[in-house]
């Protein structure tokens, strides 16, 4: 079988929009999904994107995805990619899918002078730690992802400066 990667294009929201309720259902966060097929592809397809999502097809079928955007390191001067999303379907894993997508992702880093590639793993996904970590990625265990959301998000709008 062969492997391809390809940038998605408007006509795979729905595939997109599975893919991230699948990835959602493994990660057991399917109740915080809200995001909508359309609103996924109003994200990825318009003339200014604020996302974008590479499709990895195994003999032409879909068998997962890299969703990403771009961040900036202020210290670097320079653009990056933040990889908010990597799934690969439970029946093509072992087969150097996610590695190739993470390769695919490093080669637009580096063909474009962008600084740094990033993400986010769950720390109960040992399996999936294991793998970033043998790719050389570092865990920044000094560091603490925060997140402010609905009714917080609401009243720190509503705050006086």
């Amino acid at each position: 079988m062969s492997l391809s990667i390809r940038r998605a294009r408007p006509e795979d929201a729905a595939l997109i929009f599975s893919l991230l309720c699948e990835l959602a259902e493994y990660e057991k966060l399917s109740h915080e999904v809200e995001a909508t097929e359309a609103g996924i592809a109003a994200a990825l397809f318009t003339e200014h994107p604020l996302l974008f999502c590479e499709i990895a097809e195994w003999g032409g079928e879909p068998a997962g995805f890299a969703v990403w955007f771009f961040n900036f390191s202020t210290f670097a001067g320079r653009p990056g990619i933040y990889l908010e999303d990597l799934f690969v379907r439970p029946a093509f894993r072992g087969k150097g899918i996610g590695k190739a997508l993470l390769v695919h992702l490093a080669r637009l880093c580096a063909e474009n002078g962008w600084s740094r590639m990033q993400w986010s793993v769950l720390d109960w996904n040992a399996p999936s730690v294991d793998f970033y970590k043998s790719l050389g990625a570092v865990l920044m265990d000094e560091w603490k992802l925060c997140k402010i959301t609905g009714a917080a998000l609401a009243q720190l709008a509503k705050a006086e400066p």
